[in-house]
């Protein structure tokens, strides 16, 4: 499976521990590089979406409003803040649907300041 950055997935996350995204299809953006890991490693470095605003801190969230490029049925929130590494086991589908390259670059500066980048 081959997981381009920008690109919508749904991820299993159902055995999550406590305030952590605890859902089977929730979806989320592929942030990561897609040249910087081999195909073969394990992992994928994502951002949970969130229709929920209460989840979202403000200064830390990109709101994304449906668009058919995305396929959001609603507006929702990519979560920089939440930014984590997953097992590509835990994709269950990858989506013909993606952000625009400015939202994701607009992600990567949200992730950059949530780790002390910026």
């Amino acid at each position: 499976m081959r997981l381009v950055a920008g690109r919508i997935v749904l991820v299993d996350w159902r055995d999550a521990l406590p305030k952590e995204a605890n859902k089977r299809g929730r979806p989320a953006i592929v942030v990561e590089d897609t040249d910087l890991f081999d195909a073969r490693y394990p992992n994928v470095v994502l951002v949970p979406l969130a229709e929920d605003p209460h989840l979202a801190i403000r200064d830390l969230s990109l709101v994304i409003d449906p668009t058919p490029e995305n396929g959001c049925p609603k507006v929702c929130h990519a979560l920089a803040h939440h930014v984590t590494a997953t097992s590509k086991a835990r994709i269950i589908q990858v989506t013909g649907s993606r952000v625009t390259s400015s939202q994701l670059a607009e992600i990567r500066r949200l992730i950059g300041i949530t780790i002390g980048l910026g």
